[in-house]
């Protein structure tokens, strides 16, 4: 008989788990090809959930149903709020997590979920026939059949690894590249560039001189990833990360050994990240620069490993022996690891629809950083999407698209396959327009109904989310009812130096006031303050930003209609003479499925919108016609 299953998923990284999660969730029987069952959910660089942009991510993965969010806030060593001094627009989660702890916890979900079998092998052929996916054979002679395939290969498509001269072929230390697949990829008509990412070296905590560094702990307030974690445990331990900094003796050594580093050396003609560069890129992209910021993150609770966050190099071992020993703290530094250059290849994302299904195969899907992105959190939100996407194919329902304006996913999506990206891809708050829309504090609100609808969410999770927000307006209605007296408000205002009113005021008018807090009223209305602090944040932030959200939701109503202009997928662009040669060949290359994604593309200008807006409607019109 011919093992079958409804969707098969290459690899098991953070895209992996997620994109084989969901669709099993989602009843469709899935199977998880990787090479090794014990590197599922391995954290193959820094030892660390979230971050600016990224935490938006991870809240996004959760509410639909995934797991990164809930092995985040259970094996978690640290919780930080990044830009929390700011508006809650840019605000961003960020958890250490224990390495080993967060491995175990994911390979614990995978062993036990239901519809979901895992067979440790390399996928070496992705089966396709009259231009649909029929599954994947190994390179040991097995083939499994599914409708649909999901490709979450990391970096180990022609993966190699650099430390110095030293070329190691392989996707991670010690394990080997996906050449097979590569090369099947290929063959199907792909086309396969290469990227670059890289990691530091690993140091022993136990030879570091903490005394002259300075402590970073968890912050007070913890504020958990997952909607689903109601409280931290008290015995959960949490430690300090330590911070030091290269100086000048460090960037000299680094400096006289440039031609040493196969980024400079001409060994590795591949793109880097420009966003976490290594030590050699800082000192040439930043030469005026006289110190950078080393974070020294522990790897986990029963370990002494060390990760120092912002040294990733590729250069020889003694060089980074040297270099690092110039560190505050770390003179005397023993290492565990030697850091090192990873080359890889990824697709053009292009290639893709919406639903990171390939335009080119029917039921092939991709997810992660062979879609061009760098990060766990971008790898996982795709994950994620594809697998509920896949489950939707095989089950013939309508697809799952996030748009622009309600998700971070959905910008980062749209980014890949309207625009493309000639560097790893990574998410910041402000490559999204609509950030006073999507915020990390109302995931659940904006995300929750697509969870519940593809069976991700449970009944009684669902009604507490909605409780939640039928309490928020509530609340946003008392403060419109409740009306207090200049003499009651007036020692408010001026305790908090704000100008006094002259006569009787409403709650909600003085709540729109910067210096005047949600718990600086509740004391007038027994019911503001029983609010639990969740719900009465969401009110103060409504109120206060009110004006600024009707104005976004005008922009995004304005924009909105060209995204419900559908662009035939066999419309003749060629045909189109009053748009430029060069627009045409880009409208011709990425293949819009609608007028806004169209509007997006780099160098496709208004007035060719106009145009193709024109000429839509003539389309449309004789098709009616002749109908």
């Amino acid at each position: 008989m011919k093992p079958s299953f409804g969707c098969i998923v290459i690899g098991a990284g953070h895209a992996g788990v997620e994109a084989a999660l969901a669709p099993a969730r989602m009843g469709v029987p899935t199977l998880m090809i990787n090479y090794m069952f014990s590197t599922i959910g391995q954290m193959s660089c820094n030892p660390a959930i979230g971050g600016v942009g990224k935490g938006q991510l991870v809240r996004e993965v959760d509410i639909l149903g995934g797991e990164m969010g809930l092995a985040a806030d259970r094996t978690a060593l640290q919780f930080r709020q990044l830009n929390g001094s700011k508006g809650p627009a840019v605000r961003s989660s960020r958890v250490q997590s224990d390495r080993a702890r967060y491995r175990a916890y994911m390979q614990g979900v995978v062993r036990h979920q239901a519809n979901l079998t895992f067979y440790e092998g390399e996928a070496a052929e992705i089966l396709v026939e009259g231009g649909k996916v029929t599954g994947v054979r190994c390179v040991d002679g097995i083939a499994f059949f599914a409708p649909t395939v999901i490709v979450t290969a990391g970096t180990f498509l022609n993966g190699r690894m650099h430390l110095g001269p030293k070329i190691t072929p392989g996707g991670r230390l010690d394990e080997k590249p996906a050449q097979a697949l590569a090369k099947n990829l290929e063959d199907l008509g792909f086309v396969i560039r290469n990227f670059k990412t890289g990691t530091p070296p690993r140091l022993d905590a136990r030879t570091i001189d903490h005394s002259c560094l300075k402590a970073q702990h968890s912050d007070d307030q913890i504020i958990p990833f997952s909607f689903r974690t109601a409280k931290i445990p008290c015995e959960q331990e949490l430690l300090p990360c330590w911070l030091t900094h290269t100086t000048e003796a460090t960037h000299q050594i680094i400096r006289d050994n440039f031609h040493l580093s196969p980024m400079y050396s001409g060994q590795i003609d591949a793109t880097g990240v420009r966003y976490c560069p290594s030590i050699e890129d800082k000192l040439k992209k930043f030469a005026d620069k006289q110190a950078h910021t080393v974070f020294l993150e522990p790897d986990g609770i029963d370990t002494h490993i060390v990760y120092p966050n912002g040294i990733s190099t590729g250069l020889p071992e003694d060089v980074q022996e040297a270099f690092v020993r110039t560190i505050p703290g770390l003179e005397n530094v023993e290492f565990i690891r030697y850091g090192y250059s990873i080359e890889h290849g990824v697709i053009y994302a292009e290639e893709l629809k919406h639903t990171l299904e390939s335009k080119r195969i029917t039921g092939l899907f991709f997810a992660g950083q062979v879609n061009g992105t760098t990060g766990y959190e971008e790898a996982a939100v795709q994950g994620i999407v594809a697998g509920i996407n896949a489950a939707l194919a095989v089950r013939a329902e309508t697809p799952f698209i996030l748009r622009r304006d309600e998700a971070y996913a959905g910008v980062l999506i749209d980014d890949l396959i309207t625009k493309g990206t000639n560097e790893p891809y990574r998410m910041f708050t402000s490559r999204v327009e609509y950030r006073l829309l999507i915020r990390e504090d109302n995931t659940d609100e904006r995300l929750a109904q697509y969870g519940h609808k593809f069976g991700l969410m449970t009944d009684v999770e669902f009604a507490g989310i909605e409780r939640k927000y039928a309490h928020v307006r509530k609340l946003k209605q008392r403060l419109g009812d409740i009306v207090v007296s200049n003499k009651d408000i007036n020692p408010v205002l001026e305790a908090l130096g704000s100008s006094p009113v002259t006569e009787r005021a409403v709650l909600y008018d003085i709540l729109k006031r910067p210096h005047v807090m949600y718990g600086d009223l509740a004391r007038f209305d027994s019911e503001l303050l029983e609010a639990p602090s969740d719900v009465a944040a969401r009110v103060e932030y409504d109120v206060k930003y009110e004006g600024f959200i009707v104005h976004q939701h005008k922009e995004v109503e304005r924009f909105r209609h060209l995204e419900n202009i559908h662009i035939p997928s066999e419309l003749d662009y060629a045909a189109i003479s009053a748009i430029s040669y060069e627009v045409r060949e880009k409208l011709k290359r990425f293949k819009p499925v609608t007028l806004g994604q169209a509007n997006r593309i780099s160098g496709v200008t208004p007035a060719a919108i106009s145009v193709l807006m024109i000429y839509l409607r003539k389309y449309f019109a004789e098709r009616r016609t002749n109908a």
